[in-house]
């Protein structure tokens, strides 16, 4: 170990001119997008070795971390220095010195991710580089490479736009980053405790109110965090203790806090690394992405609110009674309200999100002056600016990682064999597609992070998926060349329904990131709270299906907000079949009802080939609709002593 004086502290401002120097690119530029990223791999890796795995002694660090800090900054130096001069030379022939710093990078990459994710994702990317090399070669079939020299696989990766580099390392040093820098300043402005307080007294009130606000507060931290772990432990270690001392178990609290923080990356205008990546690879504007991505979002929320709501009536578990308005807590935050309305305004306006990311940190600095409390001073200011760096290294790096993995599928073709193969076994059935993603989706989530699971899953299925999605007339004029601009909303929809799935990585055992978060805040049982999170969160396995078969992503607005309303009392029948009950204990014959009234309200005609004879709404979601409207009916009206006579019969 290396003993190094007020080394705490030279971290800290080499983290803020990280940040520094990512918000002066992306703002006013002035450098390559190759230069730039491998500026932001070499600073993030570096603050990476710097800081991963401290010693208790904060100003000690090991030889190896501070040798490979200083290696991870020599690759953007060596790329500024000899860049140029690659080209000069005939054919681009690498140099030995081009051939060893080029390995070199990524194997710093790879030996980051190992230090903070484990040993699957280094695995993969090994595995992969060896199918490309040599191990191909070796593979009989549809899967066969005649494979590639090692220094033009090494070119490819550094100096071009198919690597370490290219698209996804775009993506990590431009909007991803500044979001996060976005979310930190944000949070140290005070916006997460407005946020709880907001929650508190719009949800608080009602029937197990602190679930409620669980929900809300972790709807809204979602708008500017688009971390299902971090959103866990910021509004969980809230949340959790209030939904306990309310009368849940710890167990149920814990898994609510999970599958509400695992919307944070679904809910709009963030969602996480992934929406950036799809608007990168789908080419469709961010401000779409988001736009349609909003009704979706309420609705999974909507599903856990209804989890709740009856489990709450179940366990007489009343609201707060708290004399707590909302009026006073709006007057006292609403600067908060004034940076996210800027961000929203410039995005619709047609800004690019880097730049109204940028434009709305500067605004919440300008907006905390405008109450008395939390006034961000250059204290807050550098350490907002801090955090943001730290809170980008793993991320930043892991993406970096996985565009390696990217550019050996798009090199290799292996994701057009992938797809093809899916078209195979699913028979054409987009069902049993969706099915098969969502089962790749969990053993790739096993291993790796949601973004890295998106990303890797979306190159390799997505266009499999929009071919079974397309029409037959549809796909026949798309294989002809011609462009149709309804395609790509088609797209779209692919690309959500497996950013969805990927997000089951939180909340699917064996391997649940945000439920073994929230049970260690309620320590409760790690795998038990994962099962019970994986039900309550059930709504990320059924709206998919609604991206599939419905226009909630494809049609008009008046046809979503149909689809929308439909959708809406079809989840809250399923949450009342999961249950069993609503205002009492259902009878079998109930759940039947309610169970017959899910499927036809979450179900189009064209399922049961039905021709529809209206334009709108659609035969099944009428019936559905009257079923779900007679039992509740029913329901309520049934007194509890015919309900024990006709259950002993």
């Amino acid at each position: 170990m290396i003993k190094i004086k007020y080394f705490k502290e030279m971290t800290f401002i080499y983290a803020i001119c990280i940040s520094l120097f990512h918000f002066g690119v992306n703002i006013w530029g002035g450098i390559s997008d190759l230069w730039f990223n491998s500026a932001h791999f070499a600073l993030l890796a570096s603050l990476g070795f710097l800081t991963y795995e401290a010693n208790k002694n904060e100003n000690e660090i090991s030889y190896f971390n501070l040798l490979f800090a200083v290696l991870s900054l020599s690759t953007f130096i060596y790329m500024m220095f000899f860049e140029e001069t690659l080209y000069s030379v005939a054919n681009s022939q690498m140099r030995t010195s081009d051939l060893i710093v080029a390995s070199m990078t990524i194997a710093l990459a790879v030996e980051l991710v190992r230090k903070s994710t484990g040993w699957i994702i280094p695995g993969l990317i090994v595995s992969c580089i060896a199918y490309l090399l040599f191990l191909g070669q070796h593979i009989d079939g549809i899967f066969a490479f005649a494979g590639m020299s090692p220094e033009r696989f090494l070119y490819r990766m550094f100096y071009t736009s198919e690597g370490l580099f290219g698209p996804i390392a775009t993506i990590s040093s431009t909007y991803v980053f500044m979001f996060i820098l976005f979310a930190a300043f944000l949070l140290k402005s005070g916006a997460g405790d407005f946020i709880v307080d907001v929650s508190s007294a719009v949800a608080g009130k009602y029937t197990g109110g602190t679930g409620h606000v669980a929900v809300f507060s972790s709807a809204l931290m979602g708008t500017i965090s688009g971390s299902a772990v971090a959103n866990t432990v910021s509004t969980g270690s809230i949340t959790i203790p209030m939904m306990k001392k309310a009368g849940f178990k710890g167990t149920f609290a814990a898994a609510v806090e999970a599958a509400a923080s695992t919307g944070g990356q679904i809910m709009p205008p963030i969602m996480g690394a992934g929406a950036f990546i799809m608007a990168q690879m789908t080419h469709i504007p961010f401000v779409t992405i988001i736009t349609v991505s909003i009704l979706p979002a309420i609705l999974y929320f909507a599903s856990i609110a209804f989890y709740i709501n009856i489990h709450a009536k179940e366990h007489k578990i009343k609201g707060e009674n708290s004399d707590v308005k909302i009026l006073p807590i709006l007057r006292e935050g609403f600067h908060f309200i004034i940076p996210l309305s800027t961000l929203v305004g410039l995005l619709i306006y047609g800004f690019t999100p880097t730049y109204s990311a940028g434009i709305a940190i500067v605004t919440i600095i300008f907006a905390s002056y405008l109450t008395k409390n939390k006034r961000m001073g250059i204290k807050e200011i550098l350490g907002a600016l801090a955090l943001g760096a730290q809170n980008m290294v793993v991320t930043g790096v892991l993406l970096i990682a996985v565009g390696v993995i990217v550019g050996i599928i798009n090199i290799s073709g292996i994701g057009i064999t992938f797809s093809q193969l899916i078209m195979e076994w699913s028979g054409n059935s987009l069902l049993i597609a969706i099915v098969l993603i969502a089962i790749a989706s969990l053993v790739l989530g096993m291993g790796l992070p949601v973004t890295a699971s998106y990303v890797v899953l979306s190159v390799l299925s997505a266009p499999a998926l929009v071919g079974l999605m397309l029409s037959p007339e549809m796909a026949a004029l798309v294989n002809a060349g011609i462009e149709i601009p309804e395609v790509a909303m088609y797209l779209l929809s692919a690309h959500l329904i497996i950013f969805w799935l990927s997000q089951d990585s939180n909340l699917t055992p064996p391997v649940c990131l945000a439920a073994f978060a929230a049970a260690a805040i309620a320590k409760t049982p790690p795998m038990q709270t994962g099962l019970v999170s994986w039900k309550v969160g059930k709504g990320m396995y059924i709206i998919p299906l609604l991206f599939a078969f419905t226009p909630l992503i494809t049609g008009t607005w008046f046809e979503r907000v149909e689809v929308f309303g439909f959708a809406l009392m079809g989840i809250m029948s399923f949450s009342i079949v999961m249950e069993g009950f609503w205002d009492q204990r259902m009878m079998i014959l109930e759940r039947v009802m309610f169970a017959l009234a899910a499927v036809l309200l979450l179900t189009p005609d064209s399922a049961f080939n039905i021709e529809s004879h209206f334009e709108i709404v659609q035969n099944t979601h009428i019936i559905g609709f009257v079923i779900f409207a007679t039992s509740m009916f029913l329901h309520k009206r049934l007194s509890k002593e015919k309900r024990e006579f006709a259950t002993t019969l």
